[in-house]
């Protein structure tokens, strides 16, 4: 005997599914049970009173306008459209829509079935979500990978300067005081001169690579401020550099005011790193001019030099570290920490450096900063 079956009446009312008949223009003329349900509304407030599109988010009504009325016209159907319609109660709830537009006797009508997609919607926002994860632990990954070259690169660059720049003079050191012990007073005076060069550029070296390492992984080169007279720290710093390179010419400009604040010592570091630059790559025989000066509550350096123009692809680089120019005779090594440091002292006393290099202006490093700084706002 055969079970009875629903009829199509009931079929259509308890699908598990909502569907809905409506005119092409959306309005509902025919809509199940289980759709009113789904959105908490009765038949009579939907059936010849609401448009499908007035049931959809305001982004669900202008899709329905740009792409689901257009699409309907031209094809004739609609697959898997995902649209949040909104409940009586206010809430959405996510559903999935096919629509198809059918010809019949009575007229044009499209018929739609909805489905809703709580689970799909919660599945997508997971995957959305493990996605995200997955892109923050590939970025801290990537992070970490370069943190990790970039420290590679850094003991790989120190072990070189160690290895390569402090082996020489700190060997003619050694030397110098195996001969000292057997030689006559004359020699011994001038080997004594080799020792003591020997063991200063050791010694600026040391330096140079402690500034250096702290620069890369501590919070800056250490500053103490203090009132100063910048003119006099100009002048003090030249006396000794005339001694060190007696064959250059080595003048001072003074403009404006002279009172500022600043480290003396590290600006003297500077005006050092900037004049020995312009001594190793300047033309030979020509005057370095250093200017220092304040105007408008700003102090600056600058120190020009004659010789050929930076080469472009170095100067876009020139303060970072390693950097090192060239010159014709290929006589003037250098670590090439100078000029990064130079550039990291600027920003202890919160300042900029700025480089200017042609055939007709030569070559111009100037340091500008504020001439009047808190104590405290220095590094530490």
């Amino acid at each position: 005997m055969t079970p009875p079956v629903p009829s199509a009446s009931d079929l259509f009312e308890e699908a598990p599914c909502g569907l809905l008949v409506t005119a092409l223009d959306g309005t509902i003329l025919k809509v199940n049970a289980t759709f009113c349900t789904w959105v908490g509304m009765p038949r009579e407030t939907l059936v010849g009173a609401t448009r499908m599109q007035d049931l959809f988010t305001m982004g669900g009504r202008i899709f329905h306008q740009t792409h689901w009325v257009p699409t309907l016209q031209m094809q004739g159907s609609l697959a898997e459209v995902k649209l949040e319609l909104r409940h009586r109660d206010g809430h959405t709830v996510p559903m999935i829509l096919n629509a198809r537009r059918r010809k019949r006797a009575e007229g044009d009508f499209d018929e739609i079935a909805a489905f809703v997609a709580e689970d799909r919607n919660r599945y997508e926002r997971e995957l959305m979500n493990a996605r995200k994860k997955a892109d923050s632990l590939l970025a801290a990954e990537l992070d970490t990978q370069g943190l990790l070259r970039d420290r590679a690169l850094f003991a790989e660059q120190m072990v070189g300067i160690v290895s390569h720049d402090l082996r020489n003079p700190l060997s003619a050191i050694l030397m110098g005081v195996q001969l000292l012990g057997r030689t006559e007073s004359e020699r011994s005076t001038r080997v004594l001169g080799h020792v003591r060069n020997s063991a200063e550029r050791a010694q600026r070296l040391i330096k140079e690579l402690l500034d250096f390492t702290q620069a890369r992984i501590g919070s800056g080169l250490s500053v103490d401020l203090q009132p100063m007279d910048i003119h006099q720290v100009v002048e003090h710093t030249l006396e000794e550099l005339m001694l060190a390179f007696p064959d250059r010419d080595i003048s001072h400009v003074a403009h404006g005011q002279a009172q500022c604040t600043g480290d003396a010592d590290r600006l003297a570091q500077l005006i050092g790193n900037l004049v020995s630059n312009a001594a190793a790559y300047g033309r030979a025989g020509t005057p370095i001019v250093v200017r220092s000066g304040i105007d408008d509550g700003v102090a600056s350096l600058e120190v020009h030099n004659e010789g050929e123009p930076i080469p472009p692809e170095i100067l876009a680089n020139v303060f970072e570290p390693m950097v090192r120019g060239a010159t014709g005779s290929n006589t003037v090594r250098s670590v090439g920490l100078g000029l990064f440091i130079v550039n990291e002292i600027a920003k202890a006393h919160g300042g900029e450096m700025a480089v200017a290099s042609s055939a007709a202006q030569r070559t111009i490093f100037t340091l500008r900063f504020p001439a009047q700084m808190q104590r405290e706002a220095s590094p530490t």
